[in-house]
C-alpha cells in the first residue's frame, strides 16, 4: 500500500468517526474502504475491528464525566456484550457474508422507523415503564452483540435505536452508553482476530489511532447538540447508509430468477 493510498484510508476513517460518534454504522464504509484498497475480507474485518476499538476509547471518554452514561444498567450490558461477541467473531470464520448486505439495509430502514415513530407523551402524565421492555432490550443486547462482533456494520446504529425503544433512554444517553459498548465488543473481537492471525497490525494502529482522534472530537461535539439536532442527523445518516447498501452491495444477482 503506497503512502498516497494511507493518506486517504486515513482521512475515510477520520471523517468517518467525527460522524460516526451519533449514526454508528462506521463499518458500512471503513470495511469497504478497506476492500476498496485491496485488504483481504477476513484481514479487512479484523484490522477495521483493532480500529473500531480505539475508536470506541475515544469517543467513550467525553462521556465518562456528568450523567450522560446510564450507569445502572452499564455492567449487565457489558457482560451481556462480551457473550455476544464472542461468539460473532467466531461466526466470521464459519458463516458466509455474501448477504449480509442485504440484511443490513433492511435493518438500517427499520432502525430509522423506529427513530421517526413519534412518541408524544402527554405534558400531565409520566410513561409507565413496560414490564417487557427491558427485558427485550437485554435480549437485543446480547443478539445484536453477536452481529456485532461479526461484521460491526450498522451495530452501534441498531443498539442505539434498540435501546431508545425498550429502555426508553434519552437519545443522548443511548449514544454515550453504546459507545462504552462498545469498547467491550470491539476488544474481544479483535483479541479473536488476532489469535486467528488476521489484523493487520501496522495498517490497524495508525487507522486506530485517527479514529480516536476523530471520535474524541466527535463526541465532545455530541454533546452540545440538542435531542433533535441527534435524532435528525442519526436518521438522515442512517437513511443514506441504507440507500448506498441496497444500490451498490446487495448482490441482487442472487436473489433474481436465474441468480
Amino acid at each position: 500500500m503506497t503512502p498516497l493510498d494511507l493518506l486517504a484510508l486515513s482521512l475515510i476513517f477520520f471523517l468517518t468517526s467525527v460522524i460516526s460518534v451519533v449514526t454508528g454504522a462506521t463499518s458500512l464504509i471503513t470495511v469497504p474502504a478497506l476492500l476498496a484498497f485491496g485488504v483481504p475480507i477476513t484481514t479487512a474485518l479484523g484490522t477495521n475491528m483493532l480500529a473500531l476499538t480505539a475508536l470506541s476509547v475515544g469517543a467513550t471518554l467525553p462521556f465518562l464525566r456528568g450523567d450522560a452514561l446510564d450507569r445502572p444498567r452499564l455492567p449487565a450490558l457489558v457482560v451481556l456484550t462480551l457473550v455476544g461477541s464472542v461468539v460473532g467473531a467466531l461466526l466470521v470464520f464459519a458463516v458466509p457474508a455474501d448477504v449480509l448486505p442485504l440484511i443490513i439495509a433492511c435493518a438500517l430502514l427499520a432502525v430509522a422507523g423506529v427513530v421517526l415513530r413519534p412518541t408524544p407523551v402527554p405534558p400531565s402524565t409520566v410513561p409507565t415503564p413496560s414490564r417487557t421492555g427491558p427485558l427485550l432490550g437485554y435480549t437485543l443486547t446480547l443478539l445484536l452483540a453477536v452481529y456485532g462482533g461479526f461484521f460491526s456494520g450498522g451495530y452501534v446504529t441498531l443498539l442505539t435505536a434498540a435501546w431508545v425503544a425498550t429502555f426508553r433512554m434519552p437519545f443522548l444517553r443511548a449514544v454515550a452508553t453504546t459507545k462504552v459498548v462498545n469498547v467491550a465488543s470491539s476488544l474481544v473481537a479483535t483479541l479473536i482476530f488476532a489469535w486467528r492471525g488476521v489484523i493487520d497490525w501496522p495498517l490497524g494502529v495508525l487507522l486506530g489511532a485517527v479514529m480516536a482522534v476523530g471520535a474524541g472530537l466527535g463526541a465532545r461535539w455530541t454533546l452540545r447538540l440538542s435531542e433533535v439536532g441527534l435524532r435528525r442527523l442519526f436518521v438522515g445518516v442512517v437513511l443514506l447508509l441504507a440507500v448506498k447498501t441496497l444500490v451498490f452491495e446487495v448482490p441482487w444477482s442472487r436473489f433474481l430468477p436465474g441468480g
